[in-house]
């Protein structure tokens, strides 16, 4: 068998995208918080616990988009038309809250609430509208041809607008469970009772209502894949795994926990969206447009893989030296402002 760099291609873009969700996902979660805290100093720890590291988390996401625009135009070009407004909505989610972060430093205590309100406000518009636009990817996309066959509106759906709730509801986890990890005394144990009844909300909301119940129903060929043999053997022990990630994570919610909750949490996270990759593949167009069919020349392929590939280790580099500086509890009196 020749070297497939469409399916290069395809595991880039599939591990940028979950580095994404991975590092702006508990990033996202502090602002999504900030309702369970009205303390200021409590609040600017929050904030400080991210504050070092934040900015280059969307380096993932960037990553992931131009990846699909080198290797799978076709692709591309659906899903934006498809996905428009869900995607603006994410971004302008995404521009408010990065504007509310440096202002709020900034600003006196007269305005400060007005950022905060802000914050909030941005991180959650960009967590619901990433949900959405997961839901509607997931939904299935309209084409004719090489074109988005579709209205505005296709996105508009109980099952889109169900999945972006979910994803609220996992990026508080996962800002839950850092928080517990980067903070201590008062503020730690708050997030611990937080991640406790979010923890039984993302099993019920996402793990029985979404992956388990509303997916294989409202998408056919997606319950095929899933309850027939010999795939029905590989995904028998993702329910059993989920229950041990929620059962590991709420035992160590009681035992002294530091990063445990956030090892578990992200397990939880990484078996959903490895479900959802195996679902759907080889499909980079949900219901049946292939990676193959939606690849780019193969020298335009090549090209701008040397390149990928040149600066990932770069990305890699950078994003553990940030978090390998910053380790450790974020105390008051300590500022990155």
């Amino acid at each position: 068998m020749g070297f497939d760099i469409s399916l290069v291609w395809a595991v880039i873009i599939f591990a940028g995208v979950m580095m994404y969700v991975v590092t702006d996902g508990f990033d996202l979660g502090i602002g999504l918080l900030f309702p369970f805290v009205s303390n200021r100093t409590k609040r600017d720890l929050m904030m400080n616990s991210v504050a070092p590291v934040w900015d280059g988390n969307e380096t993932w996401l960037v990553l992931g988009g131009a990846g699909l625009l080198a290797a799978f135009p076709r692709a591309y070009a659906i899903l934006l038309s498809a996905l428009y407004l869900p995607l603006i909505f994410m971004l302008l989610g995404l521009i408010f809250r990065g504007v509310a972060f440096e202002f709020r430093f900034k600003a006196n205590d007269r305005e400060r609430p007005i950022w905060d309100i802000a914050f909030m406000a941005g991180s959650l518009l960009a967590s619901f509208f990433q949900g959405v636009a997961l839901g509607a990817y997931i939904d299935g996309v309209k084409v004719n041809g090489d074109a988005f066959a579709g209205g505005a509106l296709d996105w508009v759906k109980p099952f889109a607008l169900f999945c972006g709730l979910g994803v609220v509801v996992i990026y508080a986890l996962l800002g839950a469970t850092w928080l517990i990890m980067k903070t201590e005394h008062t503020l730690q144990h708050t997030m611990i009772g937080v991640a406790r009844r979010l923890t039984w909300l993302v099993l019920a909301a996402i793990a029985i209502a979404i992956v388990s119940i509303w997916t294989p129903i409202a998408h056919p060929h997606i319950a095929q894949r899933w309850f027939t043999l010999p795939n029905l053997l590989w995904f028998c022990p993702v329910p059993l795994l989920v229950l041990l990630c929620v059962y590991a994570l709420q035992r160590s919610l009681s035992h002294a926990p530091h990063a445990g909750p956030f090892l578990c949490a992200l397990a939880l996270m990484f078996l959903g969206y490895t479900g959802l990759a195996i679902s759907i593949w080889p499909n980079i167009v949900p219901p049946s447009l292939s990676i193959w069919d939606a690849a780019g020349p193969l020298q335009s392929q090549g090209f701008t893989l040397l390149g990928t590939l040149f600066i990932i280790p770069f990305i890699l580099g950078y994003t553990t030296w940030s978090y390998y500086v910053f380790r450790g509890k974020v105390r008051p009196g300590e500022h990155y402002h």
